[in-house]
């Protein structure tokens, strides 16, 4: 019996490159030997012409599923509401741009095959991009993975294969704010990099603006990181060391050659900051605690059973 692969295609106002698109993309699919497959595409309330052009593909082709939103909920809801209706053993998340080649997705399976139950794909390169975005990305990854309590491949996007049983695990976590990238990086399970150079946009603009990006930064190290929380009680630590220090300058200088009243002052004033920061980095750390509880995450994941 086949394998099924399950290809998710969130789309925005793709309009201008959706033809084009399912055109690479089903000629990528259908070049798998030995495995059927089916194309999911989740229209992300689009304004333009995208949801007639799918309708069109989706008639015409009965390998094609098409999803549509009332209105916008953003990319990372669509992938998920595309992996709730995957029926694969495998599920890959690719965007309609064609900036990810869908001819990587061979490679992908392939390293699925050889045993990685997430093939995700890492960019060597990005072209058409411009010298601002690709600034912006580079310090995001980077700052995302210093932030975070889970390891976050540099340089990776959504563009990724995942076994049926990593897929299953998402299904589980049901929380609004998503980051699929540090959700994948918390499960744990054996993660490959399959190289590749991100191709220009092939029509149409970007959807992702700074402010969606920035949206999409701050999930990402609110819902996998602690340390913005914690980072009033170090602050306020620093600052009640640095006060004590003074004070004993203070003791020495008044048992010596004297000091100024507005000094004393001064000092217990930053004493009193550093007291205040660390009173809310304790009260973090117990919400951090409450913030666990809320999400209702999965205790822990079975990856094998015998």
């Amino acid at each position: 019996m086949k394998k099924l692969l399950s290809l998710i295609v969130p789309v925005y106002n793709e309009e201008e490159v959706l033809p084009a698109s399912y055109e690479r993309m089903s000629a990528a699919m259908a070049a798998l030997e030995g495995y059927d497959y089916e194309i999911i595409y989740v229209n992300d309330g689009s304004r333009d012409g995208t949801m007639k052009q799918l309708r069109k593909i989706a008639g015409e082709h009965a390998d094609v599923h098409v999803v549509s939103f009332s209105r916008n909920f953003g990319h990372q809801l669509a992938v998920t509401a595309g992996m709730d209706r995957a029926k694969g053993d495998a599920l890959i998340i690719i965007d309609a741009d064609l900036q990810d080649p869908p001819e990587v997705i061979a490679r992908l399976v392939e390293a699925w095959e050889q045993g990685a139950d997430i093939a995700y794909g890492k960019r060597l390169k990005r072209e058409g991009e411009t010298i601002f975005k690709k600034l912006t990305a580079f310090c995001y990854y980077r700052l995302l993975n210093a932030m975070s309590a889970y390891p976050i491949p540099l340089d990776t996007g959504d563009f990724r294969l995942l076994d049926r049983k990593v897929a299953d695990v998402f299904l589980k976590m049901r929380e609004h704010n998503r980051f699929l990238r540090g959700m994948s990086g918390w499960m744990g399970f054996t993660s490959v990099p399959v190289e590749y150079v991100r191709h220009e946009r092939q029509a149409g603009k970007t959807k992702y603006t700074l402010k969606k990006m920035l949206r999409l930064a701050f999930d990402g190290i609110l819902g996998f990181s602690y340390k913005p929380m914690s980072l009033a009680l170090y602050f306020g630590c620093a600052v009640m060391g640095v006060s004590l220090a003074g004070l004993i300058a203070l003791i020495v200088l008044a048992a010596t050659i004297g000091c100024a009243p507005w000094l004393w002052a001064v000092d217990a004033l930053v004493l009193l900051n550093g007291i205040t920061l660390v009173a809310i980095g304790i009260q973090g750390a117990y919400l951090n605690r409450v913030y666990d509880e809320v999400r209702q995450r999965p205790l822990y994941i079975v990856a094998e059973e015998l």
